[in-house]
């Protein structure tokens, strides 16, 4: 009797044991559902975006900037341009766009390269400065006299007294990923040039417009290897009538809208003869157009020619990326520094290759730091232009 009384006491506890065990587990796994319930994220096992966190410093952290307007960003995004945001990474698979979520640090100088005012230039045409004609819409004077390469430029207030550096991109258009990379990431004081063949000339214009850079469109002209160095069928040439240079003129200036000035492209040669060279400054002044020269050219005649028939007109400091290396690029950059100091006002010009923009975005992030301002080329040409972009004399 007193056996079997011990062996239900057994029994009897291994019971209680368990069912206690059973009752902790419940409840521990009671309360892990609740709190999953109550405070989880329900998207949680949903596609995820790679976050950008301020690094921690004193003071508010510094404004985010939308260079383009919803209109812009949805072109880019229609036309399959890449993402470029800080902090985000893209996956491709299968042609479509996964976010994977990873937190990781942006300094400050990432995310703010340029000015706080980033407003988008008007929308080209602008109402009285073109007039239609069989090669296209070409720009005119207005009838209060304002030109369009004031009404085109990115308007420019000197309010530092700081000396000024202005970059140039040329040879844009060509290639989709450089061109919205320049358009996108490069501060809206950089003017843009883009080439004339380019067969979405006026989508590239409108959208660069749009981020707030102001735009040239190059003119082929004569190179001493012409036509071996091939610069197209509009191809300003020496030995040409000046009519037919003239029409040429005209056939690149119909291709778009929204340009202050003209760009050379090559014309090494073409930049040596005077009679080519003053009936198309002549035909450009009178179309209130301006024109930057890259100073690739010994012994130019177009710098005297411009200033006899008063056009707007400058000569770049240097072309920076003759040698295409971010080490010869930075140290062009610090020759415009060194001028800038000098003379007041510094050009450079880069092309569209994406080491120079990668160094042109990186260099003028730091730049109002070392006492410069980055001005848009036009502002190197005394070209006045209204913020509102109706331009004064």
């Amino acid at each position: 009797m007193a056996a079997n009384s011990a062996e239900r006491s057994v029994l009897g506890t291994g019971l209680r044991h368990f069912a206690l065990s059973v009752v902790a587990f419940g409840t521990v796994g009671a309360a892990a559902a609740g709190g999953a319930y109550m405070f989880g994220n329900e998207e949680a096992s949903g596609p995820q975006v790679e976050l950008a966190l301020f690094a921690i410093k004193d003071g508010p952290p510094p404004e985010l900037k939308t260079r383009i307007g919803a209109d812009g960003a949805n072109q880019i995004a229609n036309h399959g341009a890449e993402p470029s945001l800080p902090g985000i990474e893209y996956l491709e698979e299968d042609g479509a766009q996964s976010a994977s979520f990873k937190v990781i640090e942006v300094s400050e100088g990432e995310i703010d390269a340029g000015e706080a005012d980033v407003a988008p230039l008007a929308r080209a045409p602008l109402s009285g400065f073109h007039e239609r004609t069989s090669a296209g819409s070409l720009p005119k004077i207005a009838a209060d006299g304002r030109t369009p390469a004031q009404a085109y430029a990115r308007p420019f207030a000197d309010k530092t007294g700081a000396p000024k550096i202005s970059l140039v991109v040329a040879g844009l258009g060509l290639k989709d990923r450089h061109t919205m990379a320049a358009i996108r990431e490069l501060p809206p004081e950089v003017t843009l040039a883009f080439s004339p063949y380019e067969p979405k000339l006026q989508y590239y214009l409108d959208l660069a417009r749009e981020a707030g850079h102001e735009v040239l469109i190059e003119l082929p002209m004569e190179a001493y290897d012409y036509p071996n160095v091939d610069t197209g069928p509009q191809t300003l040439l020496t030995g040409k009538a000046s009519a037919n240079n003239l029409r040429r003129l005209e056939a690149v200036l119909g291709k778009a809208e929204g340009y202050f000035g003209l760009t050379n492209y090559q014309g090494a040669k073409f930049a040596t003869d005077v009679d080519a060279a003053a009936p198309v400054f002549e035909a450009m002044q009178k179309r209130g157009l301006a024109f930057l020269h890259d100073g690739a050219a010994a012994r130019s005649v177009l710098p005297q020619t411009a200033k006899e028939l008063q056009l707007d007109f400058r000569v770049a400091d240097r072309i920076v990326d003759t040698e295409p290396t971010a080490d010869a690029i930075d140290r062009e950059l610090l020759q415009l520094e060194a001028l800038a100091i000098q003379n007041g006002h510094a050009v450079g010009v880069g092309y569209a290759y994406p080491v120079t923009i990668e160094q042109f975005r990186n260099w003028s992030q730091g730049l109002k730091a070392k006492g410069y301002q980055l001005a848009p080329v036009s502002a190197a040409m005394n070209i006045q232009a209204d913020p509102t972009g109706s331009p004064t004399h």
